[in-house]
């Protein structure tokens, strides 16, 4: 037996019994732009409650938390941090000047000093230095929490997309929301707590959005793919046949598992892949409502740009998340798909990219703000790495993952505040260094979650998302 779910099957039986599979996937404004919908429901579990049979890890969080959610805007393919948020006077003024510091090993000629053409203002109260690139975001300079230290591992795409979505950068490991999933349960009794809207299929792939060792359940429910959201439903939830049939079907595949795990015992993994297809079940009440952004008014679909082709696709993305958020989804990946990635063309590339995605992001800020939900929920931007201060091939920037820039918002996070500092041209994190590591650490920590105590008995030793690296950034932290 098996369902179609957004265009790909997902196997309700596998082994000798029905039922056991290896993972379930699913495949400047104003305020009032925006009226809440009364029919997301908004619900938070009580920590240590169980959520529709899966129960949170952490029967007492840690710490006194700060965000109940997490959405991670992730920038496939790595933005220009010194075009975007790391201001450059002296990379200005040495345009088509050699590189003048110590250069990485993996570079043998001395490359040539290119400065961006936006132009940077300091913007809002704060004075946060945001370019003319994303002008939307920039409105929101004092909500905003930078991170202009980050440094991690992997030059190349698969190992960096690795650490920024699991903290491993060659090792198949868990994804930070998976882990949360695990920790936390989901808030909504009838919906996940882990999804990933448009999640590439390169770099990695369902890896970066995968449980690895943990139980199957707490993989993401990915929407679309590649930057796209699809149709933001799950298609073909409900299969062929009227509901009593449906109900039916599951509740016979309900009843196999349960007599399969009675016989080979209580094992982890199967229990895992046996509450997902129960999550399934569950969603075909829940989820065809909270999928669905048509029942936004046409003043949000305008604030978030679905009236405009090119920003419609991530527009919705991040409309979805809101809504996704608002039902008590713990950890939501939207991502951009592999556009930043300019190599060539850097103008005409992050022109591009920037008016996909400025706009709903800025929309997705206000939006959260006046329906209280901003304050506790962490928003996170960046890519797998920045780009380098210098030129490559005309007029292009390679990867740099030895300094570039993160941005926060919400969720218990400094407004309006900028941390660490890379060098005078922007190539090398220098001052206040942030590993990605301790990106991570900072996540959990602001969810109550103390990222060392946070482990998964696996394979003789116990594991955790941070491996045995990372601290938490408490300047980044509100007080």
């Amino acid at each position: 037996m098996s369902k179609q779910i957004n265009g790909s099957s997902t196997q309700l039986c596998s082994r000798r019994t029905f039922g056991v599979t290896s993972g379930f996937a699913l495949g400047g404004l104003s305020v009032a732009a925006f009226e809440p919908d009364q029919s997301l429901l908004g619900m938070d579990a009580p920590s240590g409650a169980t959520q529709g049979g899966m129960v949170p890890a952490i029967s007492q969080l840690h710490l006194s938390p700060q965000a109940k959610r997490v959405i991670f805007l992730f920038m496939h393919g790595g933005p220009s941090h010194v075009d975007t948020f790391d201001y450059k006077p002296r990379l200005a003024k040495d345009d088509g000047k050699p590189f003048p510091l110590k250069l990485p090993p993996n570079i043998d000629a001395v490359p040539t000093l290119l400065n961006g053409p936006w132009k940077f203002k300091q913007r809002g109260d704060s004075g946060l230095w945001v370019s003319d690139l994303l002008p939307h975001m920039a409105e929101h300079a004092d909500s905003l929490c930078v991170i202009r230290s980050m440094h991690t591992k992997g030059q190349s795409h698969g190992q960096a997309v690795g650490m920024v979505n699991t903290g491993s950068d060659n090792l198949v490991r868990p994804s930070v929301g998976a882990w949360i999933s695990y920790a936390l349960g989901s808030g909504h009794p009838d919906l996940p707590a882990h999804v990933a809207i448009g999640p590439a299929t390169a770099h990695g792939g369902p890896r970066n959005y995968g449980a690895a060792f943990l139980p199957a359940m707490h993989q993401a429910t990915a929407i679309g793919s590649n930057g796209k959201p699809g149709n933001g439903n799950i298609s073909h939830l409900d299969g062929p046949g009227e509901d009593r049939e449906i109900r039916e079907r599951f509740d016979l595949v309900r009843r196999m598992n349960a007599d399969h795990l009675q016989a080979v015992g209580n094992d982890r993994e199967l229990r895992g892949a046996v509450e997902a297809v129960d999550l399934a079940s569950r969603m075909r009440t829940a989820a065809p409502d909270v999928f669905n952004v048509e029942l936004e008014t046409e003043a949000t679909h305008q604030a978030y740009g679905l009236d405009a082709k090119e920003t419609e696709p991530f527009g919705k993305s991040c409309l979805l998340a809101r809504r996704l958020a608002e039902s008590g989804v713990r950890f939501i990946t939207v991502s951009s798909g592999q556009v930043w990635d300019q190599h060539g063309n850097l103008e005409s590339g992050h022109n591009k990219n920037a008016l996909a995605t400025d706009k709903p992001i800025a929309a997705l800020i206000a939006d959260l703000k006046q329906r209280g939900l901003w304050d506790d929920t962490l928003i996170v931007w960046g890519g797998e790495f920045g780009r380098t201060p210098v030129v490559q091939g005309k007029n292009g920037r390679d990867h740099n993952p030895q300094g570039f820039s993160m941005v926060l918002s919400g969720g218990g996070v400094r407004s309006g505040f900028a941390y660490g500092q890379t060098d005078e041209f922007g190539y090398y994190a220098e001052t206040d260094r942030v590993h990605m590591h301790d990106l991570h650490a900072t996540m959990l920590h602001l969810l109550g979650i103390d990222h060392e105590r946070l482990t998964y008995r696996y394979a003789g030793r116990d594991f955790r998302l941070t491996d045995v690296h990372g601290r938490v950034i408490d300047a980044v932290i509100n007080s």
